[in-house]
């Protein structure tokens, strides 16, 4: 299935590795202009330069923001209207994971972790929708985890999975009062996807056997299994989909 991105501004938050970057090259493998938002500088500017080189006719631009602060946030959607002069898709996929078991979860943990994952996209979703309200509509889609849904099977993933299951609570939310604005918005809950930041543990065979049993399919995702159900679910082939969490999981929240 051919989806055509042709004349589409997207914005990927946290695009500079990862599930961000693979995200934001699927995006640009169909056509769209793409907004990279990042702290992690020196990464985001690597990446940026090695799109260019392969999408030489996409607009590609890098925007170093902390989306868990307002300011940050707001001059980053000024940019936008300033480059673009419109938003089609955020994809809220920005955000922290700190381990830490329920009686060692500290208030800084908490808090942290809340401000990136929970209110970072609130704040950029509120932003994208002042624009996309303005110009017909648009797509938001934010990355949640299987931990928004179940325990993780060992835990020690506290205030992480609760920021994770509020984003699908926001999700809901955000889907009822922007219809009216032909905003869609919807959530995309990988499970343990294969990464720079994943591979350390896996590397440890007891743990990466454990992590086998809880999933049918018996293989980790890869970034661009999850970058395409994000560009499906923002592209006309899903366009009366909306307040859904679809879970990229190898099966795992089956049971």
């Amino acid at each position: 299935m051919k989806i055509d991105m042709k004349n589409r501004v997207v914005l990927v938050t946290g695009a500079a590795r990862g599930i961000g970057k693979a995200i934001a090259k699927k995006y640009l493998e169909e056509g769209a202009s793409v907004i990279i938002a990042d702290v992690l500088v020196d990464e985001a500017k690597k990446t940026v330069e090695e799109f260019k080189n392969v999408f030489k006719e996409n607009k590609i631009i890098f925007h170093e923001t902390d989306i868990s602060e307002k300011n940050e946030v707001e001059a980053l959607f000024t940019v936008i209207k300033e480059k673009f002069g419109k938003l089609d898709v955020l994809v809220n996929n920005a955000g922290i994971l700190v381990k830490s078991s329920f009686f060692d979860t500290t208030e800084e943990m908490w808090d942290k972790t809340m401000s990136v994952n929970l209110k970072g996209t609130f704040l950029c979703s509120k932003g994208a929708a002042e624009i996309m309200k303005n110009n017909g509509g648009g797509n938001i889609v934010n990355i949640s985890s299987i931990d928004g849904e179940v325990v993780y099977y060992h835990g020690h993933h506290v205030p992480y999975g609760v920021s994770k299951a509020g984003i699908i609570m926001l999700t809901k939310i955000m889907a009822v009062e922007l219809a009216d604005y032909n905003i869609r918005v919807n959530v995309v809950a990988p499970g343990v996807v294969k990464t720079d930041i994943s591979g350390g543990s896996m590397k440890d065979s007891g743990h990466l056997n454990e992590v086998m049993r809880e999933i049918p399919l018996k293989k980790l995702a890869v970034p661009e299994e999850v970058a395409g159900a994000v560009v499906f679910l923002t592209s006309s082939e899903a366009s009366y989909i909306t307040g859904t969490t679809l879970f990229v999981d190898g099966g795992w929240t089956i049971h």
